[in-house]
């Protein structure tokens, strides 16, 4: 069929026919499985790298000729031509859906004409590169695409602001080293998952990069601090004082972050606005008393499943006062009503609470909590056996914003407390009383008074 042989003609043609193709002009980075049709019978025409078994790499090839002398490919040229309508669309409108194309992808579409071609490599589409997966050599990826992205401005990615490679397990410092080296306008750096970095990659990116802004090291189990180099302390002025500019930082799953450690963070990082720290196991209240010190302006923090943390961590974070928006405590078993009064006390603009696990938290923390916090929109408290329709009943005669709330596994909820949350918080949206001992009349009383919210429940009888 002539398509066909037309996709297989273009993925394979031979050497004489890419007269484009030169060693000293980069062109676009392609990035293939392994089994993917650029590498049919084991050819390609990559001019910088070769196939690998069993991994992805990053391929060098020239923009696609504009003529293509084979009769067979002039037939089949013709016959999709009079197909395909996308060419009748104006070059905005191909940018803008090129837009939503992760980086692979918008690389192989450089491939289809010299057209896309040119399209494809829009300054406008090249402020963020994303690359996914598992087997992709990220480090040769990011090399190739830097190369490219530098042709115009030597050795330096002006437009390129954001980095994703979140889940790249084969992300090391080498591919990080290359970032830090061509791209000081970087703004956002996620590189979840991505095991293999350590603290020194780090530093290099957050020293070379002055503007970066988010930074998400979440699942970097290397990683136990954030701080410039030493070259890079050197030369600052004391005018500076060594600050980095991360305002969002993910350090979630970095198990061998230690208090000294956060100490570093907090020094250096002083304009701090968004924290998370779920499971950084080994992060005590003295920690948060270093974070205290220096990050006043953190409106969202989670320190869940952080089991060393207890009422004393959260006198340290009620010192953040209205600033706070946004917490989280879960699982940290040593919490009581101690550390919800503090919070309730001095927080007084907490929107999002999630306390679920705390089994210390009874009827009057809550209670501390609704009388103080009037505006909270969502709040988990599942898991706290000891919450019963009493505090259901103040959250409901105090919180009437209350969008979301989730009391999983609470054993002393009955229907008439959430009766009475109902019959008060008409915006709430959605509703976990799985595992409770709720009747379905209670479920149907909710469902009718708060017609938009989502009822997540066990209950086989109600539907």
């Amino acid at each position: 069929h002539p398509p066909t042989a037309y996709r297989n003609c273009v993925f394979c043609l031979p050497d004489s026919d890419l007269s484009m193709r030169t060693l000293s002009t980069p062109s676009p980075a392609l990035i293939f499985p392994p089994n993917s049709p650029g590498f049919q019978n084991g050819r390609g025409s990559s001019t910088s790298s070769s196939s690998v078994t069993g991994e992805t790499v990053a391929m060098v090839h020239s923009p696609p000729p504009t003529r293509l002398t084979h009769p067979l490919i002039r037939l089949a040229s013709k016959h999709q031509k009079e197909q395909a309508n996308i060419d009748r669309l104006p070059d905005h409108s191909m940018i803008q859906i090129f837009s939503f194309l992760p980086t692979n992808q918008l690389c192989r579409c450089a491939r289809v004409c010299r057209r896309w071609y040119n399209l494809a490599w829009d300054p406008r589409l090249w402020r963020t590169i994303r690359l996914t997966g598992e087997t992709i050599n990220v480090d040769r990826a990011l090399k190739v695409l830097t190369r490219r992205l530098c042709q115009d401005t030597p050795n330096v990615c002006l437009m390129l602001e954001t980095v994703i490679v979140s889940g790249c397990r084969r992300l090391t410092d080498r591919g990080l080293y290359t970032i830090a080296q061509c791209c000081p306008e970087l703004r956002r750096l996620e590189v979840s998952g991505c095991y293999n970095i350590s603290n020194e990659a780090v530093f290099d990116v957050v020293s070379l990069c002055p503007n970066l802004e988010h930074l998400d090291v979440s699942g970097c189990s290397k990683v136990t601090c954030i701080s410039l180099t030493r070259e890079a302390s050197i030369k600052l002025s004391p005018l500076h004082g060594k600050q980095i500019s991360i305002r969002y930082l993910d350090m979630t799953d970095c198990f061998v972050l230690e208090d000294e450690g956060l100490h570093t963070i907090a020094a250096h990082c002083t304009q701090l606005t968004h924290l998370y720290l779920r499971r950084c196991v080994r992060i005590t209240d003295e920690g948060l008393r270093y974070l205290m010190i220096y990050c006043t302006s953190i409106k969202e923090l989670s320190v869940s499943d952080c089991r060393f943390v207890s009422d004393f961590g959260m006198r340290e974070i009620a010192k953040l006062e209205s600033r706070l928006r946004y917490l989280s405590i879960a699982h940290c078993g040593r919490i009581t009503d101690v550390g919800i009064r503090y919070i309730a006390k001095y927080c007084s603009k907490l929107r999002y609470l999630n306390a679920r696990g705390c089994e210390g938290i009874t009827d009057h923390g809550v209670e501390y909590l609704a009388k103080n916090c009037t505006k909270l929109k969502s709040l988990d408290i599942g898991k706290c056996p000891l919450v019963s329709d009493t505090g259901l009943e103040f959250l409901a005669l105090n919180c009437f914003n209350l969008k979301r709330l989730s009391l999983k596994s609470c054993e002393s909820i009955t229907g008439q407390g959430l009766q009475i949350v109902a019959a008060n918080c008409f915006d709430l949206q959605m509703l976990n009383v799985q595992d409770c001992d709720v009747s379905v009349d209670a479920l149907r009383f909710v469902k009718r008074h708060c017609k938009r919210c989502i009822i997540e429940h066990t209950n086989p009888a109600f539907f």
